[in-house]
């Protein structure tokens, strides 16, 4: 196999010539640049169009089992190192077991982790990714360690180590996911280093060859194989890759009334081993199920868990034809199993599209957030009189686990309790506490924007207090806030950020308010509204000894 690898130019810095030292069993595609003093280990896989660099910064280690895929670029500084996990400098290093997607940039100096999964055209430069994280699609990380096992949702702009020490946690199934993504570059390696071997190509070239994911359905038929009045080709497809990847196939059903507290009732078992038994049982429910909501899943018989949740029939009798555009999530490197009805983002539920015309954007990310979180959602109301004493009652419960369903719990209470305060609840199931408490709707029939915040904590007694407060351009509620955070023995803190960086989550803190008093406070939130005047404002409240956030609530727009 020829490798294009050529050494290191001579600089000013460095005169050595130095060449990359590829291991044997490693496949390194031979429209992929190396250039210079490049340590690739045991089994990499190295894609086309990658260009690995060591002229300026040097030298760079790849970890075992790694795959730099399509387009990647990894460059480095001639100033600055990284120190790997062999104690030694490096200009980059990548941990082993660790996946470089589609177009990353890594540029030196720079410490990649190993198990780590850097998404499509994301950037780590002059930083430390540590090992088990997962970076997603369009991010940046500069100048920050990120800590292991943390999350950096796609799009986030991470520049300051407290963003960075702020990240949540990777989840289980993103870890499945970043080892599914290594398993199938593991079986490219293999399969191109056997293209390249005439012995081992030649009897592939002589007998059938299977899919090494569909062993376990001989005789599976192909989607376009089977036709159906019912169901269009996109769902055919579906069910055809989830019986391919062993998946077992369920369905549910819900009328209009129960679709907006996601009260689903399971259909027959399906129990079907081929595509056309799938697609008879498929639509037997949709016939028992008309006028209702009907969608098709897929179970993890291991993990135990749901794959590709798409709803395939509405009330209106409409029936998914080609909508879903359905694709088989292992082509995809974004970490989650996405389809039209629900998506299933970190393993949470929730749906990034989830939106309402009278569900303010911000509430819908309070709720992505508190999903994500493993927090349960419920919802309370209290009328005008009672408001004042804090005597608030429990709305229906809410069992749903996506944002799409949560949203539709919420509006059912708006609708019920017009003329009340209505406000959503995050709950945390372990330590059965509050973590946030945030009004959505007013007595005057107003859906809250964000008036009350991401994460306001309302005590009975304090509300009652606020005609009382000095003097102050700010709001009562606000006042109240800061009240409840200085009298509850939080440290009070806060955050702005520009209208671009606002949909990235990128806050950068003013650091925590020194004053103990209530006025030094409200004085302190008074100069920043001012400072900050065109961006988003939010206080926060912070437990000093747990070192978590009790409160965050925005009390200033563009």
């Amino acid at each position: 196999m020829a490798v294009r690898s050529t050494a290191a130019p001579p600089t000013p810095w460095s005169r050595s010539l130095a060449e990359a030292q590829i291991h044997e069993t490693a496949f390194v595609h031979p429209f992929s640049n190396i250039i210079g003093d490049v340590r690739i280990g045991a089994n990499v896989i190295i894609a086309p169009g990658t260009s690995i660099r060591a002229d300026e910064g040097t030298p760079f280690y790849i970890g075992e089992n790694t795959n730099i895929q399509d387009g990647v670029v990894i460059h480095g500084l001639e100033q600055g190192r990284v120190v790997g996990d062999d104690n030694q400098e490096y200009s980059v290093w990548v941990g082993k077991n660790s996946s470089l997607t589609h177009m990353a940039l890594i540029h030196g100096p720079a410490y990649v982790g190993e198990n780590s999964f850097i998404g499509f055209r994301s950037t780590v430069f002059n930083a430390k990714v540590g090992a088990g994280c997962i970076v997603m699609m369009h991010a940046l990380v500069k100048d920050v360690e990120v800590p292991p096992g943390k999350y950096v949702p796609s799009g986030a702009i991470i520049t300051n180590q407290k963003q960075a020490d702020r990240l949540p946690d990777v989840q289980p199934q993103d870890k499945d996911f970043a080892h599914h993504v290594i398993g199938i570059n593991q079986a490219l390696r293999t399969g191109y280093l056997c293209a390249a071997d005439s012995k081992c190509i030649a009897p592939l070239r002589n007998e059938e060859v299977k899919s090494y994911t569909s062993n376990q359905f001989k005789g599976l038929e192909r989607s376009s194989e089977v036709a159906s009045n019912s169901l269009g080709a996109d769902t055919i497809e579906q069910v055809r890759y989830l019986l391919e990847q062993g998946y077992k196939i369920g369905t549910e059903h819900v009328d209009q009334r129960r679709f907006r507290t996601g009260s689903w009732t399971s259909c027959q078992p399906l129990e079907a081993r081929s595509v056309g038994d799938a697609v008879r049982a498929l639509e037997s429910c949709l016939a028992d199920h008309s006028g209702e909501y009907v969608r098709l899943f897929g179970i993890d018989p291991k993990g135990k868990r749901r794959v590709l949740e798409t709803i395939i029939q509405r009330p209106d009798g409409v029936v998914a034809t080609g909508s879903t555009n359905f694709k088989a999530p292992a082509a995809s490197t974004n970490g989650s199993y996405s389809s039209n009805g629900n998506s299933h983002s970190n393993g949470n539920g929730y749906s990034n599209g989830a939106g309402s015309g009278r569900i303010s954007a911000e509430t819908i990310e309070q709720i992505r957030q508190l999903l994500a979180g493993g927090y349960k959602i419920g919802t309370e109301h209290v009328d005008e009189r009672r408001f004042r004493t804090g005597s608030w009652n429990s709305c229906t419960p809410i069992n749903a686990t996506s944002a799409n369903e949560v949203v539709s719990a919420l509006e059912e209470c708006i609708d019920n309790h017009q003329g009340e305060y209505v406000r959503l609840i995050g709950i945390d199931p372990k330590a059965k506490r509050r973590v946030l408490e945030s009004i959505v709707q007013r007595p005057n029939g107003q859906v809250a924007p964000s008036s009350s915040g991401s994460g306001q904590r309302t005590v009975p007694s304090a509300s009652a207090s606020s005609a009382t407060a000095t003097a102050t351009r700010l709001s009562s509620e606000v006042v109240d806030q800061i009240k409840q955070i200085i009298g509850g023995g939080y440290k009070l803190s806060i955050e702005h950020v520009d209208q671009r960086r606002f949909r990235t989550g990128s806050w950068s803190s003013t650091g925590p308010i020194s004053g103990n008093s209530e006025r030094e406070a409200i004085a302190a939130v008074e100069a920043a509204l001012s400072e900050f005047a065109g961006e988003y404002v939010r206080i926060i409240g912070i437990e000093p000894k747990a070192k978590r956030r009790v409160l965050e609530s925005i009390i200033q727009r563009p």
